[in-house]
Formats: C-alpha cells, structure tokens, sequence
C-alpha cells in the first residue's frame, strides 16, 4: 500500500473525522467562553471588587518613556510587561471552559449508562444434551 493510500484510509476513519469536528467546534466554544468571561464574568467580578479592572492590573518591567498604560499598547510598544489580571482572566476562563467540558462527559456517560442492554440470546443446547433428552424421552414411552 502506497503511503498515500494509507494516509487516506488514516484520514477518511470515522475517529478521525470526529476528531477534526470536535476541534472545528471547540475552538468555537473557546470564543464564546473568552466573550462570557471577557464580556459577562470579568466586569461583575470588577464591579464586586469595588470597579477593579483585571485587565490594567499589571506591573511594567521595562523601560516605559511614553507612560502607556494598557495592555495591548504595551505589548505593540515591546515593552515587558507582568500582566497577571490578564492571566487571572485566562484562568477564569480555563476553568469555567472546563468545567463545562466536565458537565458535558459526565451528561455523554450517563446517557450511555441508560441505554438499555439488548437481551442476550439464549445459546444454543449443545448436541450431547440433544441426544440425552432423545434417550429420556425414548425410555419414557
């Protein structure tokens, strides 16, 4: 078998397929889950917090002669940064997209658990058994 032969029986398998469309779809999750976290979560996680904003929680590491305080100009300007309110949002995201992941697993495997078992065919009576029942029928009349 030619190696394209075997990449396309590799790529046409059903595993697969599935994979890549879960990957299509989680990556589109992903972008739901960063606007819930980005859009929803963060600002009433800010406004709790007495109207924190993660996203200016940072600290400058280098040299910063222009005085730029947001993030994105920060990193267009090349200038390190320790950005940990990013990276508490990340997080939050992480868990949140997680916990969902885990929510639906457990929902596949239960619905797995529930399906009902077919009924297993009685096995066949072995020949010996056969005939001993021929004889005990035979003695009987």
């Amino acid at each position: 078998m030619s190696m394209m032969e075997e990449f396309k029986t590799f790529a046409l398998k059903g595993n697969v397929m599935d994979l890549a469309v879960g990957v299509i779809i989680g990556g589109a999750f992903g972008k739901i889950v960063d606007s819930a976290v980005g859009d929803l979560i963060m600002p009433i996680v800010g406004k709790i917090f007495g109207g924190l904003d993660f996203s200016s929680m940072l600290i400058v590491l280098g040299d910063n002669p222009n005085k730029l305080t947001a993030l994105a100009d920060l990193k267009k300007a090349g200038i390190a940064t320790f950005a940990y309110g990013n990276f508490i949002t990340v997080l939050i995201n992480f868990i949140i997209l997680a916990w969902i992941i885990f929510l639906m697993v457990k929902a596949m495997n239960k619905m797995k658990k529930e399906e009902p078992a077919a009924p297993a065919a009685p096995a066949p009576t072995p020949e010996d058994v056969l005939l001993l029942r021929e004889i005990r029928d035979s003695l009987k009349k």
